[in-house]
């Protein structure tokens, strides 16, 4: 067969790649797996390690590689063809899934395995490994009689079908809203905006200015427009995305997807013995319960509030001294918080931009991680790419290259909103030798006018860090066994501490000194505005944390309380949980739930707590940096090693107590949130 996915290849050929080769050689693969899988398992001298887990795993990485160019270019090169070939193979790979994950023969196996001496020979990684599919066989249903082992696949399948639906219905939704625009309606957008919008225009052949549902456009317009009329129009649109409301009504509608998802969980949850949703999904991750997560996020809560509410008071007081708002709208928020910042700090985003020109950014963050972690970042120049922004760097340690990324910095349209990182190649043993990782690292910034520099915000800035440290605890790993390489195997619940901990370095006036460097004269940022910028990191921190305690009190109680029977729904129950949490009242047509990608279309369910519980650990493990030095290459090696080297071969809990000599603290993240304990 003469595809391109089906050959090997160190990096993804993409100029060769057509959406029409990707269901012949899905099919090809998985049916080669289940072929070989059925020979192996018909010889019972091969249940080893070496004879038929590892083979296994070669097996499956082979399929991976195959499908992974093919998933990335559906989220950031979306077109017809893309999605139809994608959506054709997600019921394969889900059939795939389903069919090892209920293999009564294959489970006996590991079992034999697992309960073998040589088990305890094996290396950590792998007998985790073990340990860990185990535990997913009896998560898949391996023990359910015959009908309900086919009632999960089906449980499964349509679960897959659906959340892909939900993420396409969610980017037609965003691709669909733009405006022309006028200079006058623009009024107190920065430069940069401004002449963004005037690109985006020339681009789509009109005159003026355009605007769309895209953040680097609907941020400043929120944050900086006078136009009070704009700002709702704009922030009407981006709130009722894929909805029955709203400019765009009943098209790309999420609602009935939301609540058959919810139900399908909801089954499946029933079907595996748990209570509910919530339970099955703590089966993998960190917290103990259900009770676990609640207490944790409402101490948050409690000790959040107070300052919150403050903060909004005294944004309502401003508002109405500084324009004589009596009532301060959901797209008043960003705007008159802005000013706030300014008229208390003498700061804004916008000061910051020329000083964070994309290059120097990213010069300044690999030299964060030379001194963290003494590893050298070299762009390559020439490589098959898929788009003209992509760029390709190598890892190297002591002049060798133990990895590579992909960078994909900016905000165009077909492409999946946010920030993600994902993994191209894992590091593995195979019978070649040792393959190295490679990372797709992604953003959605403001990109470049002209020739000249792409300038990032400081909020920009965190959010490349963020994803950086996501990329280093998957390229950095020196697992070899594929199921705890990087962040496979790794608690969902504990995967954002590497990500949250590299954020920290944003803030540090050492680090700041050549992260930053004036896009004109290379002058890096002021002092004046150095103190500035730390003096108002914490500027309405208390709105930010229960903002996102929103979010994942939402997401959980969801799952824990959605049985499909009672009377709540879907927005009763995030009405009350507004009730009890939020400070900003939002209008009755905001449909925020309908475009809640992370918890829908992505692998949040039941776990949108993570990015807290996770920063709680983050703000503990940064506190020794505190304590040792922030470019301590003692302490930096210690992370490396005890962390981001692990992957998922331990405990997470067993490697930070490790690494901080103590169960994590929640002081660390009030205090660096500037919230009273």
């Amino acid at each position: 067969m003469n595809n391109p996915l089906l050959e090997p290849h160190s990096l993804p050929p993409f100029s060769r790649i057509e959406p029409q080769q990707a269901e012949p050689a899905i099919r090809h693969l998985i049916e080669r797996n289940k072929r070989r899988i059925e020979e192996l398992l018909a010889d019972s001298t091969n249940y080893t390690w070496e004879g038929l887990l590892n083979v296994i795993e070669t097996l499956d990485d082979q399929l991976a590689q195959a499908w992974s160019p093919i998933s990335h270019l559906n989220s950031v090169c979306n077109n017809d063809a893309l999605r139809e070939a994608y959506n054709t193979c997600l019921p394969l790979l889900s059939a795939y899934g389903t069919w090892i994950g209920q293999h009564e023969q294959l489970y006996r196996a590991y079992q034999q395995i697992a309960n073998t001496p040589s088990f305890e020979t094996l290396p950590c990684g792998a007998r985790t490994a073990i340990d860990h599919a185990l535990r997913d066989f009896r998560l898949a249903g391996v023990n359910l009689p015959p009908e309900r082992k086919k009632h999960y696949a089906e449980l499964r399948q349509r679960l897959s079908d659906l959340g892909s639906k939900f993420g396409e219905n969610v980017l037609d939704a965003t691709n669909a809203w733009s405006r022309q625009v006028s200079v006058e309606d623009l009024q107190g957008l920065p430069d940069t905006a401004v002449a963004s919008a005037r690109q985006a225009a020339k681009d789509a052949a009109m005159e003026g200015y355009l605007i769309n549902l895209e953040f680097p456009s609907i941020n400043p317009i929120l944050n900086y427009c006078d136009n009070r009329t704009l700002r709702e129009e704009v922030y009407t649109a981006h709130c009722t995305r894929a909805s029955a409301v709203g400019p765009h009504a009943g098209m790309w509608d999420n609602s009935k997807l939301i609540e058959e998802t919810l139900q399908l969980r909801s089954e499946l949850a029933a079907l595996l013995g748990f209570d509910n949703y919530a339970d099955l999904s703590l089966a993998t991750k960190m917290a103990e319960s259900a009770d676990h997560v609640m207490d944790f996020l409402q101490q948050l809560a409690r000790q959040s509030l107070p300052q919150a509410r403050e903060e909004w008071r005294e944004l309502q007081a401003f508002a109405q001294a500084e324009s004589g708002l009596t009532t301060l709208q959901a797209w008043d928020v960003n705007y008159y918080s802005e000013k706030l910042r300014e008229k208390r700090y003498e700061i804004s985003q916008e000061d910051i931009r020329p000083y964070l020109p994309v290059q120097r950014a990213l010069l300044g963050l690999f030299e964060v991680v030379q001194r963290l972690y003494s590893i050298e970042i070299r762009e390559v120049d020439d490589f098959d790419h898929y788009h003209a922004d992509t760029r390709l760097f190598e890892v190297l340690q002591d002049q060798e290259v133990i990895a590579h990324f992909y960078l994909d910095l900016f905000a165009r349209a077909h492409k999946r909103g946010g920030a993600w990182m994902d993994d191209c190649r894992v590091r593995r043993e195979n019978d070649e030798g040792l393959q190295l990782p490679v990372a797709y690292l992604v953003c959605n910034f403001t990109p470049p006018v002209g020739d000249n520099d792409a300038l990032l915000t400081h909020n920009e800035l965190t959010t490349l860090f963020h994803e950086f440290g996501h990329g280093l605890h998957h390229m950095l790993t020196r697992q070899t066994v594929a199921a705890v390489s990087g962040i496979n195997g790794v608690a969902w619940d504990a995967v954002e501490l590497p990500s949250q901990f590299l954020e920290n370095w944003c803030w540090q006036p050492e680090a700041l000194s050549f992260i930053s460097g004036h896009y004109e004269t290379g002058e890096a940022l002021p002092q004046t505005l150095l103190d500035r910028l730390l003096a108002a990191r914490n500027f309405q921190s208390g709105m930010a944390m229960v903002r996102q305690l929103e979010f994942a009190l939402f997401d959980f109680r969801l799952h824990r309380e959605w049985s499909g029977k009672g009377s709540e729904t879907v927005q009763e129950i995030l009405d009350d949980v507004r009730r009890s949490v939020a400070v900003v009242n939002v209008p009755d047509f905001n449909r925020f739930q309908n475009a809640f990608s992370h918890i829908f279309a992505g692998g949040y369910a039941a776990g949108y707590y993570s990015y807290k519980w996770a920063e709680v650990l983050s703000a503990d493990a940064f506190s020794r940096f505190e304590e040792e030095g922030i470019f301590n290459p003692a302490t930096g090696t210690a992370f490396r090693s005890g962390i981001l080297e692990t992957g998922g071969s331990k405990e997470p809990m067993a490697l930070f107590v490790a690494f901080r000599g103590r169960e994590p603290s929640i002081e660390p993240l009030l205090r660096h949130s500037g919230i009273s304990t």
